[in-house]
């Protein structure tokens, strides 16, 4: 045993109260192998080889069981894609169209006293990628803004030089200064 160790370049150490320099650690980590050990081949009454073998069945049952899962993963996220890439409505405008624009800013009157959609406006021009050039119907100035931030106006058409009549309302900070 003692050529062994040598030859394998190991220092034997006894592990005792008495030996306090020796690794603890390393004792308490042998001691959870050996009762993990233990677990396992106590009801085969420590016959080694049946029960690494039936170790081996219940990893590849508890593998089979992790494909199926993944499997099934896979399956639900093509499914939940595939319902919400029908529910996504498609936003195509073309020029003179009228549209209203999402004002996503902070504001300080309540929410629920001012609608976050502005507008009408109309479409000037289209480009690639959903950029939009839009502008007031009475107002020859345009400006550009991306297609998510636009939905279709269902109001009545306004004619080109039409003049709008606009209400503001004014945020409570304003009135009291």
């Amino acid at each position: 045993m003692t050529s062994l160790l040598k030859k394998q370049g190991i220092i034997h150490k006894v592990v005792t109260s008495y030996h306090p320099k020796t690794n603890g650690q390393a004792k308490a980590s042998n001691r959870e192998i050996k009762r993990i050990l233990e677990k396992i081949v106590k009801p085969h009454k420590k016959d080694w080889r049946r029960a690494g073998i039936e170790r081996k069945l219940l990893l590849q049952e508890l593998e089979c069981l992790r494909l199926k899962a993944y499997e099934n993963s896979r399956l639900y996220k093509e499914k939940v894609k595939a319902v919400h890439d029908n529910n996504i409505k498609r936003r195509e405008f073309r020029v003179g169209d009228l549209v209203l624009l999402y004002n996503s800013r902070l504001r300080l009157m309540p929410a629920n006293l001012r609608s976050r959609w502005e507008g009408p406006y109309m479409v000037e021009k289209v480009e690639l990628y959903g950029v939009f050039y839009l502008s007031y119907p009475s107002s020859p100035n345009f400006f550009k803004v991306n297609g998510h931030r636009l939905k279709q106006y269902h109001g009545e058409k306004l004619e080109r030089n039409k003049e709008l009549e606009i209400f503001l309302l004014k945020d409570p900070a304003q009135e009291e200064d």
